[in-house]
């Protein structure tokens, strides 16, 4: 049977990458945003990436350059580098999965999106995947793991076979995603991995969810959730639609 999403995922707004605000010292996934998102009674959407030892980080891009004071891939560096890279707006380094599971606590319910590091949405993957598992096979809390890449997501199934899973899925429109190819954008659009991988839900986005493929998913059972909803006008309308929003740019109501 394919593990469904905790309750909370549908009734707690997700903070994107957590509550951050750069202005106010909580950079995108920093420690600060986290304990800011609980505070404020949210759930957590984070991301991941690799470091050169093998550890899950949380960390969006894969370059450094955007958002820690270094420059360089993410991979380039270990777990204990990227520890002492301070993130801009804090005086805090880049955490690891583990950092923040301990921190979270089980507190809130924690969406994990697992970042492509095949580059082409491909199967050279598996490190990754295998770090996030290792974290996440003691951890309590209402947890769920996504990816882009539909290989990531049923690397996880194989890996961690209880764990609520997902597919985060776009309109791919080719200028807004290059330089992945129009073919792979084409392939990936409407959604044909959601079987395959045994997902029980799709982030989707929130541009697009009047796609007739999202409502096909809604009405086979899926959870449908979204990304990024940016205004109080956007997520009413998003939720015309999706079951629960990520969010970020403003505070969104805390009761569904």
């Amino acid at each position: 049977m394919t593990p469904r999403l905790h309750l909370e995922f549908l009734s707690r707004p997700l903070a994107h990458r957590a509550l951050h605000d750069v202005g106010k010292g909580r950079p995108e996934n920093s420690r600060a945003a986290i304990v800011a998102a609980m505070d404020a009674g949210y759930g957590i959407e984070i991301d991941l990436q690799l470091s050169a030892d093998g550890q899950a980080m949380v960390f969006h891009d894969d370059a450094l350059d955007r958002l820690a004071k270094a420059t360089g891939p993410v991979r380039a560096r270990s777990a204990a580098e990227l520890a002492e890279t301070i993130l801009i707006g804090s005086a805090e380094g880049v955490p690891t999965l583990q950092e923040v599971l301990a921190l979270v606590g089980g507190r809130v319910p924690v969406l994990i999106e697992l970042k492509d590091q095949d580059g082409a949405m491909g199967t050279n993957i598996g490190a990754l995947e295998r770090a996030t598992a290792q974290c996440l096979a003691g951890y309590k809390g209402p947890v769920g793991v996504m990816s882009f890449n539909p290989n990531s997501v049923a690397c996880m199934a194989e890996l961690l076979p209880s764990m609520p899973r997902g597919i985060v899925t776009s309109a791919y429109d080719v200028t807004d995603w290059a330089p992945l190819p129009a073919s792979v954008c084409d392939a990936l659009r409407p959604i044909p991995d959601f079987d395959r991988v045994a997902a029980s839900f799709v982030s989707h986005e929130v541009s697009d969810l009047d796609r007739p493929r999202v409502a096909e998913l809604k009405a086979q059972g899926a959870d449908v959730l979204c990304w990024t909803v940016k205004s109080p006008d956007q997520e009413k309308l998003a939720r015309r639609i999706a079951q629960n929003i990520t969010f970020e740019g403003y505070l969104a109501a805390t009761a569904c």
